[in-house]
């Protein structure tokens, strides 16, 4: 086959094979340009050197002098290390006994226990400060424990939680009862379908529907359609960005498999990522997860990766906008089909969600999350064109997907029951005004961190937030620990991010507001964020990749 082709090659004119290659290599080059210049641009190399990295831990001492700390610094962290741990272990013994039970048996557990902080750390945290997995119930924006433990929510249980948990209480009630007569059916539809099916359209602005099980299925549907109709293979995604866990979207660190070949990971608001889509003739999708405009080109924050706390966030909406505008324009003149991905945001930008935000009509567009009304689900939403599975002239030339529980008519109850009130007073008034009413909450909750004069700040998209600190430290990390210690629930990405519910009152806000900047301050009483004026975000890293260089040659750390 190779000979082949290299003869076909050797037979074209002298003239005309330079050309070829001119072009081919002009091309290589501008997609080379258009990657993210950082590894996750690069998922291969980034594979290939993530398995290179050695794991090693800082033992039992000196664990808490890594930033060059005095010995009087060093006996004062440990000191308040132990308080913590014990004040844990107190507080939560059935909680705390529930989840060790359960976490040799569930793989999720064991990996986010192991991945809440910096690998150096992990060993100790893990045996010192425990976290419990287990809530006995919720109710406004309140979770509770198993040891009847109340904490302030900002968890957002991962994007479900838009509308507050007595909401979604209530929608998964009334979707049960409503379809109980039919039960668990499949394969067929409960009448609830068709007024989902009419206003999942009217809100998309789209003509077609298909339900699958989850947001990652309704994102490999989408894809899956938009090669299908363009007979081309390539998907580009763009640095940072999170669409589901299969391997076209997720390459790199965490891929069990090669990356693969047919996505390109671009630079997100680049030019030179708009030259790739116009000099190209195989692309045949562009993702956006609309949440990047929090933090371009960036992955979402996590304390496994908060070496040096050096995190990046800035909301910046007319220059998003107008980098959605532009893309929007590549791909509508290449015929490549734009997809936005809401799962995760969803309606968090109003019921219209992205599309209506940023006023950019996309030609599919995937939801899940809270769309559920309290169960898991997947949508997808796109055009007549783009929607359609069959060829009519070439009956073998299908797209074919299906699911078992697609369209489950459970699910279809409360997710009607979730559209049916997104119109209701009650939660007309929680959306009208909430981009004014979270800026607000989010600039006084940066002062009030200024004036207790803690290295903390947020920024935030809405109701998303970033946490963001303004000093180099090895120690970051430990704020989880403090704030589940002053009863702030965070999920497992530590103290990367916040979700709020839109319930939240203006007293629920106070209440975090005090709870967060009490954790702050006994941590910085504490002497975790002690700062030697030698100590730089550059010296750390440095400092880290030396501690691997000779763990990698077996020399001591």
């Amino acid at each position: 086959m190779l000979n082949n082709e290299f003869a076909l090659f050797m037979s074209i004119p002298s003239g005309l094979a330079s050309w070829v290659l001119a072009t081919r290599l002009h091309r290589r080059w501008q997609l080379s340009r258009g990657k993210h210049r950082s590894l996750a641009g690069h998922s291969r190399w980034a594979q290939r050197l993530a398995r290179w990295v050695p794991y090693y831990d800082y033992g039992q001492t000196p664990v808490f002098d890594q930033d060059g700390a005095p010995p009087d610094i060093v006996a004062m962290r440990l000191l308040a290390f132990e308080r913590l741990s014990q004040h844990l272990e107190k507080t939560c013994p059935q909680t705390l006994a529930a989840t060790r039970e359960i976490k040799p048996h569930v793989s999720d557990v064991q990996f986010t226990s192991r991945y809440r902080v910096p690998f150096q750390f992990s060993l100790w945290a893990q045996e010192r400060l425990p976290m419990g997995y287990f809530w006995q119930a919720s109710d406004g924006v309140w979770l509770t424990d198993l040891d009847k433990n109340r904490f302030i929510d900002v968890t957002g249980s991962y994007g479900v939680n838009l509308l507050g948990y007595d909401f979604y209480k209530e929608t998964m009630a009334q979707g049960a009862l409503s379809v109980a007569e039919l039960g668990p059916v499949l394969g067929g539809y409960h009448p609830v379908v068709q007024y989902n099916v009419h206003r999942l359209c009217s809100i998309s602005g789209q003509d077609e529907v298909s339900f699958h099980m989850s947001g990652t299925e309704a994102v490999m549907q989408a894809v899956r359609l938009a090669r299908y109709h363009t007979g081309r293979t390539q998907l580009v995604r763009f640095s940072g960005a999170y669409h589901g866990w299969w391997e076209d979207v997720q390459p790199g660190p965490g891929n069990p498999l090669p990356a693969p070949r047919e996505t390109f990971t671009l630079a997100e608001m680049s030019e030179r990522s708009l030259r790739v889509l116009r000099n190209r003739t195989d692309i045949a999708c562009v993702l956006i997860n609309p949440l990047q405009a929090l933090h371009p080109n960036q992955g979402a924050p996590t304390d496994s990766t908060l070496i040096e706390g050096r995190r990046n966030a800035h909301y910046d909406k007319a220059a998003y906008t107008q980098w959605l505008q532009q893309l929007r324009q590549v791909c509508t003149d290449k015929g490549i089909a734009l997809i936005f991905d809401e799962v995760f945001l969803g309606f968090r930008l109003g019921v219209g969600g992205a599309q209506a935000y940023f006023g950019v009509h996309a030609d599919m567009v995937t939801y899940g999350k809270t769309l559920g009304g309290g169960f898991p689900i997947g949508v997808l939403c796109g055009g007549h064109r783009w929607m359609k599975r069959y060829s009519e002239d070439k009956p073998g030339h299908i797209c074919f997907s299906r699911g078992t529980f697609n369209a489950h008519p459970m699910i279809m109850g409360s997710m009607k029951a979730f559209l049916e009130r997104l119109e209701s007073p009650a939660v007309q008034s929680l959306m009208d005004g909430m981009e004014e009413r979270w800026l607000q909450r989010l600039q006084n909750f940066n002062a009030r961190l200024q004036e207790a004069g803690v290295p903390v700040r947020v920024e935030g998209m809405l109701t998303v937030w970033t946490i963001l600190y303004t000093a180099p430290s090895r120690y970051h990390w430990m704020l989880q620990y403090y704030l589940r210690k002053h009863c702030v629930a965070l999920s497992w990405v530590g103290t990367g991010r916040m979700i709020f519910s839109l319930n939240f009152t203006d007293a629920d806000f106070e209440a975090l507001i005090n709870a967060f900047v009490a954790a702050c301050r006994e941590m910085q009483v504490d002497g975790w964020w002690w700062q030697a004026p030698t100590l730089t975000t550059k010296g750390i890293k440095r400092q880290v990749l030396q501690e691997m260089i000779r763990k990698a040659l077996g020399t001591s750390i």
